[in-house]
Formats: C-alpha cells, structure tokens, sequence
C-alpha cells in the first residue's frame, strides 16, 4: 500500500474524520452583563413606581370619597341645624306711623295753674319766661315742679291733663315726653291713697286714647295681616312713645282700688294688646317693661272676672298666633309666680294646643289621646310641630299636677317621644324632642 492509498484511508476512518467544528458563540463581555443588569432593575423600578402610582390613585379614591362622605355628612347637619334654625319667633306688629296731632292747647292759657304763676310779683329777669305760658309749663313738667303744684293745688285741670297726655304720646322731643309721662306716674302711684283721693283729676285718658295713639304708631289691630317680614319704610312703626305708653298703662292698671279706669272688655283687649307687642322683636329691649305691664294688667282684674277673661282672652289668642314658635314665646313670656300668671300660661297653651287640633277634641282626655296616637316612627313625621305640642302639653299641665289620669297619658306621651325617636334620627327637631322628652320624662318619675 503505497502513501496515498494509507492518505485516503485515514481520510475514510471514523474516528479520525471528526465532525466539523460548530460556530463558537460569541463571547459576552462585562458591558453586555452590566446592561441587561441595569435594563432589568430599570423594568423593576418602573414596575414598582406603576405600582406605587395606583396605589396612590387607589389611596387619592378613597380619601376623595372619604372627603366626599364627609362633606355629604357636614351639609346634612348644617342642613339640619339651618333648618332648625330658620324657625325662629317674631311678627311685625307695627306699619306706617300716621302724622301725630297737634300738641298745643290754647286752653293752657286760660288754666288756673298758669294765672296764679302770672299773679305773682317775680322779678323782671323770670318775668321774661312769662310771656310763653307754654315755656312755663313745659319747664315745670320737665322739672318735676307741676306735679308738686297739682298736689298742693288738690286739682288736675282738663286742659293741663290732655296737654301733658298728648305730650306723653305724640311728641317727639324725649325730654318732655319722658317727663309727663313721669307726671302722671307720680299721679296715679302714689303710695298715699288719701293724697290721691284729695286730688281731683278732671280729664282720665280712656282706653280709646290709648288705642288712639297705638294706631298712631302703626299698630296693627288687625292681627291677621300680620307679618314676619320687617318693612324698609321710613314710617314704620312703633314710635319712641311706646315705651311712656307702656309706662302709663302699667301704672294706669294698678290703681283699680281708687279707680277703675277701663271696663273689663277694654281691659282685656289691652291685655292682648300687650301680648302682642312681646313678639314683635323691634322691642326686645323693653322686655322688662312689658312684663310688667302685662302682670300689672292680670292684677287689674278681680278674682271672679279673671276666671272668664282669662279664657276669652286665651281663645282669642289661639285663634290669630301662627302655630310656630310665636306661640311657644307667648306661653314663654307669661311668667310670674302669682296664682293669676299659672293659670293664665296654662289656660293659654291649652287654647293653642287646641287650636292646633283644629278644635277636634272634645276634651283633654282627647287632645292628650291625639298626641298619643302620633307615630314618631313615620317617615313623615313632623318633628317640629311635634316639639310645638310637648311645650305646650308642658305648660298646659302644670296647673293639672293632681289630675291622675292626665298625669299617666302625659308620662305615656313622653315615653313615646324619649324612647321611640332612635339618637341616630337626624331629622329637624327629632332629637330636641327627645332630648325634652326624656328631660321631661326624669320630672315625672321623680315627683
């Protein structure tokens, strides 16, 4: 076998004709590793802020709608407590004024009390004052002087009496007005009944000049046009004589046992007269006066005639008050610890609370029954008037302490109103009237 020949054997063996080489891969280097590195945490780090960016939106959702929730829960109790607060009391009781009288008397010059002055010898510096009778006068009313002449002299005459009247009503000068208002207090209170029984008056103003000025000032006699809304008019009442008038009527009730000034219809028109003037919110500040004008008109009557003018004036009442919380401050402002001022607040809820029923019951067993029937549960339960009706069940029943049955339905009531209004009810007045209930309902147990 020559050389080539052994060649192409070798050439032809298994074992020594390997297969060809495959294609070597090509070499990753450090670079290639540190990229694919950073391109990972890249695609990491981006998953995780998509991540943390919904969780965020999901966190901004729910504090929205936390937000929301609570602006919805804000608006609904200032929703509530605006709605509570939009029942409030007050009546415009007073219009227009009208143009006053006129307040000079050409009578003046002719009374006995200004000649005696003229009489006297005085020196020629006051003999200047003499020549106005009216600056005269004026200036002894204003000092207190013509009511120490009236009682030496024993003797009020007419003219004297309507000038310093019609000065207490009409003029707009404070002084003056404030000062015969003083004179006829001093007049009518004093605490001498001799005194005032030597003096002899020769003119009284009668209801129907008080009713006279009263209109004067735009009072409005016919209390159903009455309104909640206060004018812008330049004219609207009342004037500033209405606090002497409330003067003069108190002092004027007072001196029944030395005369009887007013009959028993005209006094008790002037008792409802005075009720109304406590809700015309223009004289809150004269709260004190009226108050005391209206116990000195309870005092005006006697013991058997207040037992029927205090019903007929009650009736009368229920029958023009708005059934809102005019009524509660009526009942409010009839306080006093007199026998005559409980039986007065009494009778006059018991008017309202009838009135509100439409004059439906037939007694108070019923109305009492009517307030037990009411479904606190209801959907459409009116919290409010229910609040009117146990204010005035409240006043009404504080003169019936000893009437067992009355008692036991009242108690029934308030358990009704205490235990059957759930806390969460957010209902206008729902929990006011649980809350006076359940107060109410401790009085009652403890008794």
């Amino acid at each position: 076998m020559d050389f080539d020949q052994l060649l192409e054997l070798d050439n032809d063996d298994p074992v020594l004709n390997s297969p060809p080489a495959k294609k070597r891969k090509k070499v990753i280097g450090l670079d290639d590793l540190l990229t694919d590195f950073y391109k990972e945490e890249d695609k990491l780090v981006e998953k995780a802020a998509r991540k943390a960016k919904a969780k965020v939106r999901r966190k901004d959702d729910s504090d929205e709608e936390d937000q929301h929730q609570e602006a919805s829960l804000c608006q609904l109790i200032k929703d509530i407590g605006g709605k509570e607060d939009s029942f409030v009391w007050g009546i415009c009781v007073f219009g227009d004024q009208k143009s006053p009288p006129p307040i000079a008397f050409p009578e003046l010059e002719s009374c006995a009390h200004l000649k005696s002055f003229m009489n006297i010898k005085l020196n020629s510096e006051f003999q200047i004052c003499l020549d106005n009778g009216y600056t005269l006068l004026e200036g002894l009313l204003v000092n207190g002087w013509l009511s120490n002449v009236v009682f030496a002299k024993g003797h009020v005459e007419k003219s004297v009496a309507m000038w310093t009247f019609n000065l207490m009503a009409y003029s707009s000068i404070e002084e003056l007005r404030t000062s015969a208002c003083d004179f006829w207090c001093a007049i009518l209170s004093s605490k001498n009944e001799v005194v005032l029984q030597q003096v002899t008056i020769d003119w009284f103003p009668s209801y129907s000049e008080l009713k006279v000025a009263l209109e004067n000032y735009g009072f409005l006699f016919n209390f159903s046009n009455m309104e909640n809304v206060y004018s812008n008019s330049v004219r609207q009442g009342p004037a500033q004589n209405i606090r002497a008038w409330i003067k003069y009527v108190t002092t004027s009730c007072q001196v029944r046992s030395k005369k009887a000034i007013y009959l028993t219809s005209e006094a008790e028109e002037l008792m409802e007269v005075i009720i109304y003037l406590f809700l015309d919110r223009q004289l809150q500040g004269l709260f004190v006066l009226l108050h005391e004008c209206m116990q000195s008109a309870i005092s005006y009557f006697t013991e058997d005639e207040w037992q029927s003018s205090c019903e007929k004036i009650a009736k009368s009442l229920a029958r023009r008050i708005p059934k809102d919380m005019n009524c509660l401050r009526i009942v409010e402002c009839i306080s006093g610890a007199k026998t005559c001022s409980k039986l007065f607040k009494s009778v006059v809820a018991y008017q309202i609370l009838h009135s509100c029923f439409d004059y439906k019951a037939r007694d108070e067993v019923e109305i009492l029954n009517l307030l037990i029937s009411i479904n606190v549960k209801e959907k459409n339960c009116d919290f409010f008037k229910l609040y009117v009706y146990l204010v005035l069940t409240e006043n009404w029943l504080l003169s019936n302490q000893e009437n067992q049955v009355l008692n036991e339905m009242w108690r029934l009531y308030l358990r009704n109103c205490s235990c059957l209004i759930a806390s969460s009810d957010l209902r206008s007045f729902a929990s006011k009237v649980r809350n006076k209930a359940s107060y109410l309902l401790q009085g009652t147990i403890t008794q």
